[in-house]
């Protein structure tokens, strides 16, 4: 059945999508007429229909609206701007200019489960710190004439204290943005926030709600200040990162130790190494919400050798005849560290090779242990170090030619310890309160050290600066001038740096590797390209009636939109919603003579696109003899013939857009 939002240009659905899953997984919930029946859904919740309502919960004004905000889809759009990018053919780093809610919802259909690590900044609501309103709407015009869509900026009110939805405002707007990043994540990824006392115990139980109380993973002290700030007569020199991570595949890196090794005191036929037991020793983790990592585990109790290791196995057999399961020395219940899968590689029948073994206890029972070869080591929550101040993070700007336009930036070294923690070298790091553009100067100061690949995208709303400001006196009218031009002169540096080192930085025509991938490409969110995402239903006139009146909407204000919008923003738009990053790039196909059509690619999706007012009757038959290829046009580009064939021949791998 046709609706309104077939029409629109909008992002992904979160909300349609989560009740086609419950759907697809629950169909007894849902009528004949593909309805959720709430009567059935509440029996599952509450099957004795019990009246009591208390119950432990995290509530506050405004929060059922935040989750709607969250999951409802976005109208808007980004556009590619070339002039602020820097090296935009040479790397996969993004600077976003936009609210970051809009901008998040962009992209998550392209950049869905694809992120390792996010970081944020967010504001910590002291009263004098910019919160978000999220009055952003296409059907408002504030947002677009105060960021001018252009060349202004976003005003921001401050969140005062003697406003009464002081935290409700706060919690909103961060809710909202976690629910969505969230998606983003990948099923293994971590995310670490920044905050103060302010918010800390609030956010902590808001996370626990987005990402799941067994998730959390540390709460981690930061001494942020030499000095320390006038707080109740105790000088407070700390702030917090939190961590979580999105799900049980979640795990963090070590550190490195410089190759000490020192601690690995036990020799085997591989090398050095220490033990420790592979029970999972976090009191909070069980068989009742770590399943799949509660299993038996076997021992051959005659396979001792010199060390008095003994073999494992997940199979019982004669040999393999003592089970071990998960339960700590006073009989409660645990689990392993690892999964199945990750324990069978480990384990080899000879204990000298195998990475996993079990030892004899003074008791007599057994436990297993992992053989710890790594010269590495497990950070401590408590992280103080001179380079993670933020008088360390003001110097750092101003090495780069920045003075007095951040009060307390985040020092690179504090970001670059998050990052070493949860991202491989060719991993996509997050930060959508980029601020001045720390997370991006670390990212590519870390792929310097190492030679990695990691990539970044940034996200930051055109708040405007002060007009007393430095910043604002030194001509960055937005903080999301600063972002770009601070990661632009960190590009310099790291090419001017290597090639003091290296002089010629190009042998044999091959670009050296430690610069590869040193630059970003910037976009913008503005309002959608289409005209039709300003249409307004009647709300006298039916479902089908607003359909119609929609159509030559459509018709009337998109007709000369060939002429009126720029080509390149158009493919951007459409291939954003039809969930391709904005890495993509396109191929003209010369085999079409009489359009002119596109090859678009990201690396993973793939389409044919054409952008003309007229798809000529040569290519329908085109794609009638080749319908392997997805093809996306403009719906007024097509007669109903013309449209029938297509979607007759391609079905789903065509989309009149």
């Amino acid at each position: 059945m046709e609706n309104i939002n077939d029409y629109l240009p909008l992002s992904n659905d979160w909300n349609k999508e989560r009740l086609e899953t419950l759907k697809k997984m629950f169909p007894d919930l849902f009528t004949g007429e593909g309805k959720l029946n709430i009567n059935e859904l509440k029996k599952i919740v509450d099957p004795e229909s019990v009246s009591e309502t208390e119950r432990y919960e995290f509530r506050w004004f405004g929060k059922s609206a935040a989750k709607r905000k969250a999951f409802s889809p976005s109208n808007a759009t980004l556009i590619f701007d070339e002039r602020r990018s820097v090296n935009p053919s040479e790397t996969d780093n993004l600077i976003i200019e936009g609210e970051n809610l809009e901008v998040l919802k962009l992209l998550s259909n392209a950049y869905r489960e694809k992120v390792k690590c996010i970081y944020i900044d967010p504001p910590y609501n002291t009263g004098k710190d910019f919160v978000y309103s999220d009055n952003y709407s296409q059907d408002k015009k504030d947002y677009w004439e105060d960021a001018g869509v252009l060349e202004e900026g976003l005003k921001i009110d401050t969140n005062t204290e003697t406003d009464g939805r002081y935290h409700s405002n706060w919690l909103n707007m961060m809710y909202s943005r976690l629910l969505i990043a969230r998606q983003l994540l990948r099923e293994d990824g971590v995310i670490f926030i920044s905050i103060d006392d302010n918010e800390v115990h609030h956010l902590r139980k808001l996370c626990d709600e987005v990402f799941g109380e067994e998730n959390f993973y540390s709460q981690i002290i930061v001494r942020a200040n030499s000095r320390g700030q006038t707080y109740n007569q105790i000088a407070k020199t700390h702030e917090y990162i939190l961590v979580y991570t999105k799900s049980i595949e979640g795990d963090l890196l070590e550190l490195d130790k410089n190759g000490d090794k020192s601690d690995l005191n036990l020799v085997d036929d591989i090398g050095n190494f220490n033990i420790r037991e592979l029970r999972n020793r976090n009191p909070k983790f069980g068989k009742h919400n770590r399943p799949n990592l509660f299993y038996s585990i076997y021992v051959n109790p005659n396979s001792t050798n010199k060390d008095g290791f003994y073999a494992v196995s997940l199979k019982k057999s004669n040999d393999y005849s003592i089970e071990i399961e998960p339960f700590n020395s006073k009989g409660d219940e645990s689990c392993w560290r690892w999964g199945t899968k990750k324990f069978t590689d480990n384990v080899n029948s000879n204990t000298l090779l195998s990475n996993v073994v079990a030892k004899e206890k003074t008791d007599g029972s057994f436990g297993i242990y992992e053989k710890y070869r790594k010269t590495t080591y497990k950070p401590k929550s408590i992280w103080n170090d001179n380079s993670f101040l933020t008088e360390t993070g003001t110097v750092e700007v101003k090495e780069l030619g920045f003075d007095g336009e951040f009060d307390f930036p985040k020092p690179v070294e504090l970001i670059k310890r998050c990052i070493e923690l949860a991202v491989e070298p060719n991993d996509i790091v997050l930060d959508f309160f980029a601020g001045s553009g720390t997370t991006g100067q670390a990212v590519m100061e870390l792929n310097k050290e190492d030679v990695g690949n990691r990539k970044y995208i940034l996200v930051q709303i055109p708040e405007l600066t002060d007009k007393k400001s430095d910043a604002f006196i030194d001509g960055y009218k937005k903080i999301s001038d600063i972002t770009i031009e601070r990661n632009k002169r960190v590009v310099e540096r790291i090419i001017e740096e290597k090639k003091k080192e290296q002089p010629n930085l190009f042998t044999n025509g091959k670009e050296d590797e430690s610069i590869k991938n040193l630059g970003f490409k910037v976009f913008k969110l503005v309002k959608s390209n289409f005209p039709r995402v300003e249409f307004a239903p009647d709300p006298e006139k039916t479902t089908e009636e607003n359909i119609e009146l929609l159509k030559k909407y459509i018709r009337d204000k998109e007709a000369q939109l060939q002429t009126l919008f720029n080509r390149d923003e158009l493919v951007t738009e459409i291939l954003i919603k039809n969930g391709f990053t904005l890495n993509y790039t396109l191929t003209k196909q010369d085999e079409f003579k009489k359009n002119e059509i596109f090859f678009a690619t990201d690396g993973e999706k793939e389409t044919l696109i054409c952008l003309d007012i007229s798809i000529d009757t040569e290519t329908v038959e085109h794609f009638k003899k080749h319908t392997d290829k997805k093809f996306i046009c403009l719906e007024r580009a097509l007669d109903t013939t013309k449209k029938w064939n297509l979607k007759h021949y391609l079905r789903d791998k065509f989309n009149a857009f």
